[in-house]
């Protein structure tokens, strides 16, 4: 009988344990479930914040990027058009103005004498040249044979009595330059001592320059177009 006591208490305490447990699983999986929950439904609103937040970001970066692109736009047509302008200008197919100085050259008028060569006391391409190429070493920006405008590409070469400037255009003389640059530093280089002034007034021939404070010099209206050069692009090596 006291064994028979004995099992019956162990099998009642069995089942008492059993059910504690029970009840403290069920007490922990429903408080586990309902923590999840509520972590879900925080979750899930600090997600949707975060999405409105995005929207309202992202609306916000395209309005930017409109008025950014309006503003590019502008100043990227007036930068464009000013870099335009100032590319015409250098080519020569602007008029421009600025300080300056006019030079005048004519043959001499001295009568000669038998025996004398004619051609050294007349002007010819080569003195027009040198008087040019000293311009433009004394910083001339702009360049002009009785009103024809040169540029990189204008030939000055005698034609017989005429000089032939931009393959149209024949000139006779007195022949006017006329330059935008330093007026003194123009004039200073001009009528240094052995320079190209002296040697041409050392024949006779008639050479004046006037300081300017504002010489304009006309547009490039000669023929224009490249047949054979071709940019060169990037990569390309000699």
């Amino acid at each position: 009988m006291t064994g028979k006591k004995s099992y019956m208490a162990l099998i009642v305490v069995g089942l008492l344990f059993g059910l504690m447990l029970s009840m403290q699983f069920r007490v922990t999986r429903e408080n586990i479930a309902n923590t999840s929950v509520e972590r879900i439904r925080q979750l899930t609103a600090e997600v949707e914040q975060t999405a409105e937040k995005r929207d309202a970001l992202r609306d916000r970066i395209d309005e930017l990027r409109k008025e950014l692109d309006e503003i590019a736009s502008l100043t990227r047509h007036d930068r464009l058009r000013s870099e335009l302008e100032l590319v015409r200008m250098q080519a020569g197919l602007l008029p421009v103005t600025g300080p300056g100085i006019e030079v005048t050259l004519n043959d001499s008028p001295m009568a000669l004498q038998p025996g004398q060569n004619a051609n050294l006391y007349i002007l010819h391409d080569e003195d027009l040249l040198k008087v040019l190429n000293e311009l433009r070493a004394a910083g001339a920006e702009a360049l002009a044979i009785n009103g024809e405008r040169l540029i990189a590409s204008s030939e000055v070469r005698c034609i017989g009595p005429t000089v032939l400037v931009n393959k149209t255009k024949r000139l006779t003389p007195p022949y006017v330059i006329t330059a935008v640059g330093n007026p003194e530093t123009m004039t200073a280089a001009l009528k240094m001592k052995g320079g190209v002034l002296e040697t041409l007034e050392f024949f006779n021939i008639q050479a004046s320059v006037k300081k300017i404070n504002k010489v304009i010099v006309p547009a490039y209206t000669g023929p224009t177009g490249w047949r054979h050069a071709r940019p060169a692009g990037e990569g390309v090596t000699q």
